[in-house]
């Protein structure tokens, strides 16, 4: 497996890569392609990397800026992420979330949120924090690492690509 970004022949196989991942996931709404198709369009998907496995794509990640009600900079927002339902389990969600958080990091990023499961995200430094909240959201659920050690107080807001 290799994990590289994006390229333009790529987006047709991930968008059918993830509306595949998403297809029976208990926590989803349908749109989740559509929201990768429109942070690629806004020009906000700031980074996207695709896992490979010889010529065809099994694993996608989207990062996006988001916006705190402090102020601060440097805020990214994780997700979706996407694994083909036949490599699910098989270690390309956690390839692609440390070749996330790695781009961050090398961006220079104060930290990253993410919607998702505490158990699975956990392991990557993910945790909540009354800090930093998603209005609207159950609060263990939402859930943030800061790569500068820096945590503000604030309300987070994600790009309107996610229908918000």
């Amino acid at each position: 497996m290799q994990i590289r970004p994006e390229q333009p022949h790529d987006i047709d196989a991930i968008h059918a890569l993830t509306r595949a991942a998403f297809a029976n996931a208990a926590h989803r709404d349908g749109t989740e392609q559509d929201v990768v198709d429109a942070l690629r369009a806004a020009g906000a998907l700031s980074v996207s990397l695709v896992a490979e496995a010889g010529d065809e794509l099994i694993g996608h990640v989207a990062l996006s800026p988001v916006t705190l009600s402090d102020g601060s900079p440097g805020w990214y927002g994780l997700g979706p992420i996407s694994v083909a339902p036949a490599q699910q389990g098989q270690g390309v969600g956690s390839a692609l979330m440390r070749a996330a958080l790695a781009a961050l990091q090398d961006r220079g990023a104060a930290g990253c949120v993410l919607l998702g499961d505490p158990a699975y995200y956990g392991r990557f430094g993910f945790r909540a924090d009354s800090r930093l909240r998603l209005p609207g959201v159950p609060a263990e659920y939402f859930q943030a690492v800061s790569l500068r050690g820096e945590w503000p107080d604030a309300d987070v807001r994600y790009h309107e690509a996610f229908g918000g």
